[in-house]
């Protein structure tokens, strides 16, 4: 059961944290392309393979606070649906270009900060 508290309260800071950081990143960059959504998932996609890599080496979090923080605050965080919807509707308004551009930077973008958290955690 605390493994449920967990979730709930990381989730919705993870949810707060990505309006916050998403708000930021079109405030710095604008809104040509969805760079809030790209950029939360980027930083996400990071912080979850530094943090589960990490984790499963040493014993610095519980299973239950690793829990909260990678299905509860990651899963709040981050967002493919809003991705899939943003490059709908960019495909819908035939800018092709921008949703190709958003399609290929989510996904290369984000497995490479995937790749490069895990490789961090296995440093430490």
């Amino acid at each position: 059961m605390i493994q449920v508290v967990y979730i709930g309260l990381f989730g919705a800071l993870g949810c707060i944290s990505r309006y916050l950081v998403s708000g930021w990143t079109y405030n710095m960059v604008g809104r040509s392309l969805p760079y809030g959504t790209l950029m939360v998932n980027i930083v996400g996609s990071f912080l979850l393979g530094l943090l589960m890599e990490g984790s499963l080496r040493s014993t610095l979090l519980s299973p239950e606070v690793r829990l909260g923080i990678t299905v509860g605050f990651m899963g709040g965080f981050t967002t493919f649906s809003t991705f899939s919807y943003e490059t709908v509707r960019l495909l819908e308004d035939g800018s092709l270009m921008q949703a190709g551009a958003n399609i290929l930077l989510n996904v290369v973008a984000c497995l490479m900060f995937a790749a490069l958290g895990i490789y961090l955690a296995r440093q430490i």
